[in-house]
C-alpha cells in the first residue's frame, strides 16, 4: 500500500542544530547510522502539516513521511508528527 504525495518540501541546512526529542532519537536509533543522525540534525525543513519549522529527524519519524529524494521530502500530509515531538 502506497501512500499518496501531497506535499513535496524542500530540506535547507539550518545554521544552529534543532533540538530533537529524545523519544524520536531513542526510536531512530537503528534505522541510521550515528554519522547519518548527526548530519540530519543539522538540516530543517518547513513543515506544511503543523505550520513550523522543524528538525529533518523529526519529520523522518513523522507517519506522514514517505521519502526523501535530491534534497527533497515527499509528505503524505496527514496528522502529522505527534505533538510532544514539537518543542
Amino acid at each position: 500500500m502506497s501512500a499518496e504525495t501531497k506535499f513535496v518540501v524542500k530540506i535547507y541546512p539550518s545554521p544552529s542544530p534543532k533540538k530533537v526529542p529524545k523519544v524520536v532519537s531513542t526510536e531512530l536509533k537503528g534505522v541510521a547510522s550515528g554519522k547519518q543522525m548527526s548530519r540530519m540534525k543539522k538540516e530543517s525543513v518547513d513543515c506544511p502539516v503543523v505550520k513550523q519549522e522543524l528538525s529533518f529527524l523529526v519529520c523522518f519519524a513523522c507517519p506522514s513521511f514517505i521519502r526523501r529524494v535530491k534534497g527533497e521530502v515527499d509528505c503524505a500530509g496527514g496528522q502529522g508528527p505527534p505533538k510532544e515531538w514539537l518543542l
